[in-house]
């Protein structure tokens, strides 16, 4: 079974997108959008749509992971913004909560995996007294090489090292970068470093089947052929010519018409499912860094705003809002039908009327009803939304939501009228920093 995209409760007779719109949409730009994304992909702009047909890379990947990797009890991933949010959620959804805390016995004597994408001292410091250097491979990530804060952490963890273990340091670094170019590649060569590479088109938010998720996920035993084959089923069925048998079309017209025609600019994540939560997170970077711009230089500005929210969790804190605040929103449902682990609800002690309903059913159906519910309650307000349904939760579905979500982007960037892969935002930021640091 593959991943279920359901737009039900979309076509609300109030405050939702009206069918006619959509059709009108599916008749008159789909065409032309299809035609300038099969375009871009011949001519090579589009590099995260090949990622999914593995080659050499893959098995280099599994050579060191299988190899070089296997001699660690750590793996730590260095990086920020694309370069870990692929790598946390591919943590979170396939190895679940506990990983790190598991017994080696329990891992099958896979390494614990631990991800860090921000420079807070509080939390390296600590982290990184507590560790033991010796038996612990450190993955540094950065395509250019030059993100300041991936670098700040590689040469305080450089610097550990060397004091640490003398020359053999050289043995706890891989490096994932630019094939060519760049600092991090520089001093591979330089030093014998491993490095496996970043395609020169594919961008940071778009590599997670790239060196930058798989090696980590290959280290710590996630099937990532199995991810590869799920990404290139999805990249099949976004092949297709017509709005309604297309997946990624129909997700990325669904949220441009609610933000184009009904002013839905927020677009909601809402996992049901611990193990997903990671990747909502994921997805607001790539919604909001890709289509977040003008179209050229004194154009407009247009760019949805996409928030992460969790459920159950979310019922008791952002729910209220999204129930009868304003109807700016369209929320995204992901719901997970067959959880991996499930834990029945006894009986209340006593007699408490009360609690009647919830023995004899189970946690995981619970989630799933409440998932139910709130969609139901959100349409009998006219608030509109869609659910993306993961049969259940493995390496194949998870290939099957990333590459629905890259190509959902591009066809967005398209209908927005933008360029999807580029953030020229971001950089007055770095070049501020690089200033500020640098001194008078």
């Amino acid at each position: 079974m593959s991943l279920e995209l359901r737009l039900d409760n979309l076509f609300l007779p109030e405050h939702g997108i009206d069918r006619a719109h959509f059709d009108e949409l599916a008749r008159d730009r789909f065409p032309s959008v299809h035609e300038e994304i099969r375009r871009q992909r011949i001519e090579g702009r589009l590099g995260f749509y090949e990622l999914p047909d593995g080659g050499d890379l893959v098995d280099s990947i599994l050579q060191f992971a299988e190899g070089a990797g296997q001699a660690f009890e750590n793996v730590v991933v260095l990086g920020i913004g694309g370069s870990a949010l692929g790598a946390i959620s591919l943590r979170s959804a396939l190895l679940g909560p506990w990983w790190n805390e598991m017994s080696s016995e329990e891992r099958e004597f896979y390494p614990k995996l631990y991800i860090l994408d921000n420079i807070d001292p509080d939390t390296i410091g600590p982290f990184l007294r507590r560790l033991d250097l010796n038996s612990t491979l450190f993955n540094v990530v950065s395509k250019s090489g030059g993100t300041a804060e991936t670098a700040a952490q590689f040469l305080i963890v450089r610097s550990m090292l060397e004091a640490e273990l003398g020359d053999g340091y050289r043995r706890h670094l891989v490096f994932t970068t630019d094939s060519e170019h760049g600092v991090l590649r520089s001093i591979a060569r330089e030093e014998g470093i491993a490095a496996l590479p970043v395609p020169e088109n594919v961008g940071g938010r778009f590599s997670v089947l790239s060196a930058v998720g798989l090696l980590p996920a290959a280290l710590v035993g996630i099937d990532i052929a199995q991810l590869l084959a799920g990404a290139r089923s999805m990249r099949e069925r976004c092949d297709a010519q017509m709005l309604d048998g297309n997946p990624a079309a129909l997700l990325a017209s669904a949220l441009y018409l609610a933000d184009a025609n009904l002013g839905a600019r927020i677009h909601v994540m809402m996992p049901y499912s611990d193990r997903l939560r990671d990747v909502a997170f994921w997805f607001r970077q790539l919604w909001a860094e890709s289509l977040g711009k003008g179209s050229g230089e004194g154009e407009p500005a247009v760019g949805p705003t996409p928030v992460a929210a969790l459920g159950a969790t979310d019922q008791h804190s952002q729910l209220q809002l999204y129930a009868q605040g304003p109807f700016d929103k369209l929320i995204v449902f992901l719901t997970v039908q067959q959880s991996e682990e499930d834990l029945e609800i006894p009986a209340a002690p006593g007699d408490h009327d009360a609690l009647a309903y919830l023995p004899g059913h189970t946690l995981g159906e619970l989630l799933r009803t409440e998932a139910e519910a709130t969609q139901e309650a959100l349409a009998h307000g006219h608030r509109p939304s869609l659910a993306i349904d993961f049969p259940k939760m493995g390496a194949h579905e998870l290939g099957e939501f990333f590459m629905l979500c890259q190509i959902a982007t591009v066809y967005a960037g398209a209908l927005y009228g933008v360029n999807p892969l580029d953030q020229p935002g971001v950089e007055l930021s770095k070049r501020l920093v690089r200033e500020k640091l640098s001194g008078p």
